[in-house]
C-alpha cells in the first residue's frame, strides 16, 4: 500500500490522453475540402480563317488571264527564270474563294521559262492554259478527263542529268499550249506552227529538268488526275515567281 503522501500525487497528475503527445486533430470545418472553383466557360470558337479571294502569288495581270469559269487551277511556280526547279499547287475555287492543296515539288524545262516558246528552246511556255486531256501508259487511276491509254506513251532513254525517262509517261495531262483541246496528248495538230514547239505536258517526274514539261511525282500525277474535273473548267498557270506577280 502506497504512502499517503504518493497517493495524493498520483490523484494530481491528469490522464496520458490529455498530455498533448499528439497534435489536436482537425475540426470538422478543416475537414472538409474547398469548394471546387466554377468552371471555366471554353471560350467561343473563332470563326474559321476566311479563303483568299485571288490565288496567293498571282498579279492582276496573271489572274486576268484565267477563265471567269475556271474553278481549278494548277499554278507552278519557278524558283527563277532560268531555273529548272519550281513547286506546284492545285487549286479550287469555291463560294468563299480559293483553297489551295499541299505543295508540290516539280521540274520544269532545263533552261527555264519563257514568254515566247519556240520549237528546241528548251524553255517552258510560261502563261495559263487550259487542261482537258489526259493519257498515259499506265491504265486510267480514275480521272473524269478523256484518257487515251495505250504502248505510244511508252519513254525511252536517258534525261539531262543522266537518269532514266522510263515511266515518266505513265501518266500525262496535256497542257493547252499550241495544241488542239479535245484530243488525245498525243495528236499533234499545231495551231501556231511547228516553229513554235508544243507536246507540252504535265508527266510523271524523271528526277531532273525536262524538255518544257512539267513533272510531278507520280503519286501527285494520280491526285492531279483523279481531281480535275471538266465541270470547273480546269487551267494551269505556268511562269517564274516574278512573272506570276505582275
Amino acid at each position: 500500500m502506497l504512502p499517503r503522501r504518493r497517493l495524493l500525487l498520483a490523484a494530481a497528475l491528469p490522464p496520458l490522453a490529455a498530455a498533448g503527445c499528439t497534435q489536436d486533430a482537425p475540426s470538422a470545418a478543416e475537414e472538409t475540402p474547398p469548394p471546387a472553383p466554377e468552371p471555366t466557360r471554353s471560350p467561343v470558337a473563332a470563326a474559321p480563317a476566311r479563303l483568299p479571294r485571288d490565288i496567293p502569288g498571282l498579279g492582276s495581270r496573271t489572274r486576268a488571264r484565267i477563265p471567269a469559269d475556271a474553278r481549278q487551277a494548277l499554278v507552278v511556280t519557278g524558283t527563277s527564270r532560268r531555273s529548272s526547279d519550281a513547286t506546284a499547287v492545285l487549286y479550287e475555287r469555291g463560294p468563299g474563294g480559293w483553297r489551295g492543296g499541299p505543295a508540290w515539288p516539280a521540274h520544269n524545262a532545263l533552261r527555264g521559262w519563257t514568254r515566247h516558246h519556240t520549237a528546241g528552246d528548251l524553255r517552258t511556255p510560261a502563261g495559263v492554259y487550259g487542261l482537258t486531256d489526259a493519257g498515259g501508259l499506265d491504265p486510267d487511276p480514275g480521272t473524269k478527263l478523256p484518257y487515251d491509254h495505250g504502248p505510244a506513251f511508252t519513254a525511252t532513254g536517258s534525261g539531262y542529268e543522266g537518269e532514266p525517262l522510263a515511266g515518266s509517261f505513265d501518266y500525262v495531262v496535256a497542257i493547252n499550249y499550241n495544241r488542239k483541246p479535245g484530243t488525245t496528248p498525243l495528236d499533234w495538230t499545231r495551231p501556231l506552227g511547228d516553229g513554235r514547239g508544243g507536246g507540252i505536258w504535265v508527266h510523271v517526274d524523271h528526277g531532273g529538268p525536262t524538255s518544257g514539261c512539267v513533272s510531278l511525282a507520280k503519286p501527285h500525277m494520280r491526285t492531279l488526275l483523279r481531281t480535275l474535273d471538266p465541270r470547273k473548267h480546269p487551267v494551269t498557270v505556268l511562269g517564274p515567281a516574278d512573272w506570276l506577280a505582275r
